[in-house]
């Protein structure tokens, strides 16, 4: 009787009066104790308010049905449907709705209704799957801050190929502690890319430099990269690099020079299909008929081989030790690649030579950086320790200290 006469009341009511009485029916059809008979009608009453023309009325009805698991599936599968603002209550919260809603509902909705399920915690892997395919960026990056959200490594990567040169969502992505080490990869390339196509566009570089620049910044992070993961995790950015087509001979001559050799051996694996044991044997001995055969098998330039042999065996012999740490280049297993070409033919020679002599500039400049960064924390520890005296005498705040 009460439900008849709240539909009556209904018909003449303010919005703002009927949005304050549909929430507190729908509360009442969830925690009190009806009837069935009265259940019944507060259920059809409220089905009834979904054609109110006042979205405030259904957002209400939204905020009390959302989080529940007693909510009418179909009344929420409705308020899915309905106007942002009340479809993303109930997409953000409601057990009630299935994979299946979620995705038609990423298809046909706005920014805020995609965020509204790129929120959700938990989140399926099918229906993130759906937003990295469909998801515009703002849902993409909600999707990427999601720690609730089940994110499959094939939707990690069609998010970065679509939107990967989104500075947010490369920040999210980033920030995020399970990251692959391959998408990391991938979003470096793809920030590359996008700073290529600014500069050259600008008019500040030609598009070869820019090019070159792009490609050994892009190197240089891919073996730092490399430097951070476990092993098994290199193994996979080498097949993701070479189904990319960036494990490039240059890449794996830089990563010998910087002493990975956990990437150098994985990338002859992929490369040959040979086991990583056997693989590891050969780089032992780089003078040896198995290696020469390896790196052949590769399908690498055979001018490359005195570099990459003199590299492996200044590493080794322990030449590496003196090497900076971080992955970075080394003058002296570059010097002895160097001596190690210097037999070569000039037409074989010519490009090779100026590879490692970028490289021997870049390790130089890399090791003045450490050093003038050694001397001058050693200047101002000089200068603490001469004022010292001074400090501890007159305090800290004193204007003689402040002036020394």
């Amino acid at each position: 009787m009460i439900v008849r006469r709240f539909l009556l009341w209904a018909r003449s009511a303010s919005p703002g009066h009927r949005a304050e009485a549909t929430g507190a029916l729908a509360r009442a059809f969830l925690y009190s104790d009806l009837s069935e008979a009265d259940r019944w009608e507060a259920e059809t009453a409220l089905t009834a308010m979904l054609d109110d023309p006042s979205a405030i009325v259904r957002r209400a009805m939204a905020e009390s049905l959302a989080a529940s698991p007693d909510a009418p599936r179909h009344i929420m599968v409705a308020l899915a449907a309905d106007a942002p603002e009340v479809a993303e209550l109930v997409l953000a919260r409601s057990p009630v709705l299935i994979d299946a809603d979620l995705v038609d509902a990423a298809a046909i909705g706005d920014d805020r209704v995609q965020c509204a399920i790129a929120s959700r915690a938990p989140l399926s892997r099918p229906v993130a799957a759906a937003l990295g395919e469909i998801g515009r960026r703002p849902a993409l990056v909600r999707l990427a801050r999601n720690r609730g959200a089940d994110i499959g490594h094939s939707t990690l990567v069609r998010m970065v190929e679509r939107h990967g040169d989104h500075a947010p969502l490369r920040e999210t992505l980033l920030a995020r502690p399970d990251l692959p080490v391959d998408i990391a990869q991938a979003i470096a390339a793809a920030l590359a890319r996008a700073l290529e196509s600014f500069v050259v566009g600008c008019g500040w570089l030609s598009p070869e430099r820019s090019g070159r620049i792009t490609r050994e910044a892009c190197e240089r992070t891919t073996v730092a990269l490399s430097a951070q993961s476990e092993r098994d995790e290199v193994g996979r950015l080498v097949a993701y690099l070479r189904e990319s087509q960036q494990l490039t001979p240059a890449l794996m001559l830089r990563a010998i020079l910087s002493g990975e050799l956990a990437f150098v051996e994985a990338a002859f694996c992929e490369l040959t299909e040979v086991s990583p044991k056997r693989v590891a044997g050969f780089c032992r001995e780089p003078g040896g008929h198995g290696f020469r055969a390896m790196f052949a098998k590769a399908g690498l330039p055979a001018a490359l081989r005195p570099a990459f042999e003199a590299a492996l065996a200044a590493l080794r012999g322990g030449t590496a030790a003196a090497r900076p740490a971080g992955a970075r280049l080394s003058r002296g297993v570059i010097e002895r690649a160097l001596a190690a070409c210097s037999d070569l033919p000039p037409d074989q020679a010519g490009r090779l030579v100026a590879l490692l002599r970028r490289f021997e500039v870049e390790a130089a400049r890399e090791e003045a950086r450490l050093i003038a960064d050694e001397l001058a924390d050693e200047a101002a520890l000089d200068i603490v320790m001469r004022h010292a005296p001074e400090i501890l005498l007159e305090g800290p705040e004193s204007p003689s200290s402040m002036a020394a």
